[in-house]
C-alpha cells in the first residue's frame, strides 16, 4: 500500500509548502492499515516498553519522495527483509504532518509505522515525549538498541537535535550548515573579492546594485531565511534550554544588525525576495547569482541542478561562513533530516537494520545522498566525491570546516520556526516593509507559539 505525498519533493527539505493537502488526515488513517498493531509489555530491554516482537513481520517505512532512493538501496542490499514503503511529505516546511498522523494512531492504539523519515530537526522534541494514554513514539536508540560505537561515529554535534534529556531518539541523515556559496567566474569577471565578514558582504551588495543591477548576493524569499541570516548573527530567537523551556529575544543588537543588513540589501535589489525554488527565481537569476549564503544542500538542489540554476562546472565554490568583524565564526543550519524507529514496532531488529543502513551505509550516504552525510566517515567520502567530480571551483574545505560551527543558541522546539517566520515576516518582506520594524512582533509570535506548545518562555 502506498500513501502518496501531499506535494512532490525532489531535493531534500527545500521543496516544501506551508499548506497541507486537505486529505492528509484521511490518508493518514488509511495508512494505519499498513502497519501492525502494538501491544506493549510492562518493561523493555532498551529503555522503553516494547511491543510483542514478530521477527518475520513486514516493517512499514515512511519516507518523502527523495528518500525513496534510500529505501530502494536498502531493498537491494537486504532483499530478505520485508519492507512496505509509504511516501508522505516528510513534515516539510513545518506542515506538522508527522506529528498529526502519529497522534491519530495514538488515539486508535494501533497503526504506527516502524520507521519514519522527517525533514525537520525539531520532531525529536515531541516524539521523545509521552502523551496521555500513550508512550513516546520515538524509540530510545542509545539504550542498547543501537550500538554506542555507531552513535559515536556521527560528526560532532550532528545528533544534538536528536538528543533530549541526554538520550538519543533519532539518527541524523545529513548536515545542513550554511556556508557562503559564490560564483568564482563572476567574481573574476567583475574584479570583486569574496567577502569574509557580514560588513563586507553588505558593502558588496551595494556595489553590485550600483555596478551590476540584476545580479544578486542572496535570497530572503524562503521560510528558512531566519535560519540562514538571523541564526548566523546569534539572534536568540529560540534558545531551547530545557525540554519545555525556551528563551526568546528578537530585539537584541544581534537581531537588529542582521535585520538592518537584510532591509538595506532587499531595498537595493542585491538580495531577492523570490523563493529559490520558484520558477521566477530561475528565470530572473540564472547566470546572475554572484554569491548566496545557504546550506550545504544548495550545491545539488540549486547550482548543479537541471531544474534550477544549472551553473556550468568549474564556477561554484564554497567559502567559510561569514562573521561579524571581531567575532568568532558561527553559522546557522537549514534542515538535515532525521530517521526514527517507532517504540511500537513489532520488528525492532528489522527497523534497526533499516535505520542503521540508511543513516550510515556508503551505498546510500556516499553514492546517493544529495546532502552532506551526518555520519562522519561517510561525510568525508562524500566531500571527496564532490571534489573529484570536477564540478566545483575549489576544494570545499569550507564545508568540512563549517560542520562544527553551528551556533548552539538556536534550538529545535516542537513547533516550526519557519512557519512562524512565514506567517509573521514574509508578508512584510513581500509588501515592501522592513524586517527591522517587525522584530518585536516576530518575537511575540514565537513566544505565543511556544506557550501554545507548553513551553515556559524566558
Amino acid at each position: 500500500m502506498v500513501l502518496t505525498s501531499e506535494r512532490s519533493h525532489s531535493a531534500r527539505r527545500r521543496f516544501r509548502s506551508l499548506a497541507l493537502a486537505s486529505g492528509a488526515v484521511i490518508l493518514a488513517v488509511i495508512a494505519s492499515g499498513c502497519a501492525g498493531n502494538s501491544t506493549a509489555t510492562s518493561s523493555g530491554e532498551f529503555g522503553f516498553p516494547e511491543a510483542t516482537q514478530q521477527a518475520d513481520s513486514t516493517i512499514t517505512v515512511w519516507v518523502d519522495n527523495t528518500r525513496v532512493a534510500a529505501a530502494d538501496a536498502f531493498k537491494k542490499a537486504h532483499p530478505d527483509v520485508p519492507i512496505e514503503v509509504v511516501t508522505y511529505d516528510g513534515s516539510a516546511n513545518g506542515s506538522n504532518s508527522f506529528q498529526t498522523k502519529i497522534q491519530l494512531f495514538d488515539k486508535a492504539k494501533k497503526g504506527w509505522p516502524d520507521v519514519v523519515w522527517s525533514t525537520q530537526t525539531n520532531d525529536a522534541a515531541w516524539a521523545s515525549q509521552s502523551t496521555p494514554g500513550s508512550q513516546p513514539f520515538a524509540a530510545q536508540l542509545d539504550g542498547g538498541l543501537v550500538d554506542d560505537t555507531l552513535i559515536d561515529g556521527f560528526s560532532a554535534g550532528a545528533l544534538d537535535p536528536c538528543t533530549i534529556d541526554g538520550k538519543v531518539y533519532c539518527l541524523r541523515n545529513d548536515l545542513a550548515q550554511n556556508v557562503l556559496w559564490f560564483d568564482q567566474t563572476l567574481f573574476d569577471q567583475f574584479g570583486y573579492t569574496v567577502p569574509t565578514t557580514w560588513e563586507e558582504y553588505e558593502e558588496l551588495g551595494k556595489k553590485v546594485a550600483a555596478e551590476h543591477p540584476g545580479y544578486i548576493i542572496g535570497s530572503a524569499g524562503d521560510a528558512w531565511t531566519p535560519e540562514i541570516y538571523m541564526w548566523a548573527s546569534k539572534c536568540q530567537a529560540g534558545d531551547v534550554t530545557a525540554v519545555r523551556e525556551i528563551t526568546v529575544e528578537t530585539t537584541s543588537e544581534e537581531c537588529q544588525r542582521m535585520a538592518d543588513l537584510l532591509d538595506t540589501s532587499i531595498a537595493n535589489g542585491s538580495i531577492t525576495t523570490e523563493s529559490v525554488f520558484s520558477p521566477t527565481f530561475v528565470q530572473k537569476y540564472s547566470g546572475k547569482v554572484l554569491a548566496m549564503p545557504g546550506p550545504v544542500w544548495y550545491s545539488g538542489a540549486i547550482f548543479n541542478s537541471p531544474d534550477s540554476l544549472n551553473v556550468p562546472a568549474g564556477q561554484i565554490g564554497a567559502a567559510t561562513p561569514l562573521t561579524w568583524e571581531g567575532e568568532d565564526v558561527v553559522t546557522g543550519n537549514v534542515g538535515g533530516g532525521t530517521w526514527y524507529i517507532s517504540s511500537h514496532s513489532a520488528n525492532l531488529d528489522a527497523a534497526k537494520q533499516f535505520v542503521e543502513f540508511v543513516a550510515t551505509s556508503d551505498d546510500y550516504q556516499v553514492e546517493l545522498n544529495p546532502g552532506l552525510p551526518a555520519f562522519q566517515s561517510a561525510g568525508e567520502k562524500w566531500v571527496t566525491k564532490q571534489v573529484d567530480s570536477g564540478y566545483f571551483a575549489n576544494d570545499l574545505k569550507a564545508i568540512t570546516d563549517s560542520a562544527s560551527l553551528v551556533w548552539p543558541g538556536w534550538g529545535s522546539p516542537t513547533f516550526s520556526q519557519e512557519a512562524v517566520w512565514a506567517k509573521t515576516i514574509t508578508p512584510v518582506v513581500t509588501s515592501g516593509g522592513k524586517i527591522s520594524d517587525t522584530l518585536e512582533e516576530w518575537g511575540q509570535a514565537i513566544k505565543d507559539q511556544a506557550q501554545v506548545n507548553g513551553y515556559k518562555v524566558n
